[in-house]
């Protein structure tokens, strides 16, 4: 008998709950030889979902869950999920079924077959944003570019992960942490399904433009020093033009006898090197401010209501 726990990270969900256990129990109860469970993480829902998930909980004996003390984020909910499995394979998807529940038998069967881990990406956005999607490509294009770790065009959080990778995974103790790179960095043998976008199945999307992009930020930072590279190349690279640009004025002013004027020029010049000097103590600051939560050592996540220790 293989054992399962199905990791499902909810913010604000508390329209797709019912349809999605009713989903996953379609897809799973006809399988052999499964012993599956259902572990919510609630991370500070300001609806009804904790509720809900209580309610599930009565009426099924394979739901448990977890209820943060406030929103600590995704990538805290799934390191609490990762931390409270014990089973032989965990998946990790969302509640609002745009993980099609329908691919978890595939995604068993290439377990079986020596995966270490069996990830998903979608092949088209259809449905999704033209904005987002095209700085989702961006940031894809440039993280890849940047660092060593290759992030898939459309990948998602939808995976299945031997007890083994999960443990490899909590052996990484950063507070800053980017899922889609872990998991990609940590290596073993990966097996990608393909499938096409769907859209949620109710309620709205809790990541903001706004969010996405400070997402993005945080994962460029936390697998590459590119960035300090790029802004050091670029100080040394305006400190040329500079020199250059100095002893050209002198002579012409030598040669010459022509003044130096033009004050609107020079301003804009000022005002350019001014913006690439706050930007790359922007960057500075980025790396410093990861640094300085990794070294206050604060938990990823605080539980308040729990049903674990009660099953």
């Amino acid at each position: 008998m293989v054992s399962l726990k199905i990791i499902v990270p909810c913010y604000d969900e508390e329209k797709t709950l019912d349809i999605f256990y009713n989903e996953i129990s379609t897809a799973l109860n006809n399988l052999n030889n499964i012993h599956w469970s259902v572990l919510f993480i609630n991370d500070g829902s300001k609806d009804n979902t904790l509720q809900i998930i209580k309610n599930l909980s009565i009426n099924y004996e394979n739901i448990e869950y977890l209820s943060f003390s406030r929103n600590f984020g995704k990538e805290s909910a799934i390191y609490a999920g990762l931390e409270n499995s014990t089973e032989d394979y965990v998946l990790i998807m969302d509640a609002d079924l745009q993980d099609p529940p329908h691919l978890i038998p595939e995604m068993l069967k290439n377990a079986s077959m020596g995966y270490d881990i069996v990830s998903t990406r979608r092949v088209s956005r259809k449905g999704e944003p033209i904005v987002r999607s095209f700085f989702a490509r961006v940031f894809n294009k440039l993280i890849n570019l940047l660092s060593d770790v290759e992030i898939v065009d459309g990948a998602r959080d939808y995976k299945l992960i031997t007890a083994e990778v999960k443990d490899s995974v909590l052996g990484l103790k950063e507070y800053n942490r980017f899922s889609k790179g872990i998991f990609q960095w940590i290596g073993f043998k990966n097996k990608w399904i393909e499938y096409e976008n769907i859209e949620r199945s109710a309620g709205e999307t809790s990541w903001s433009f706004w969010s996405l992009f400070k997402y993005s930020i945080s994962g460029i930072i936390s697998f590459t020093t590119a960035p300090l590279h790029v802004s050091t190349i670029i100080g040394i690279l305006f400190a040329i033009i500079s020199f250059i640009l100095i002893v050209i004025i002198v002579i012409k002013t030598l040669l010459f006898g022509d003044p130096v004027d033009g004050w609107p020029s020079t301003i804009s010049i000022i005002l350019f090197v001014g913006g690439i000097q706050l930007f790359a103590i922007g960057i500075l600051g980025q790396y410093i401010s990861k640094i300085y939560l990794e070294v206050k050592n604060r938990p990823h996540y605080i539980i308040k209501e729990k049903n674990i220790d009660n099953k």
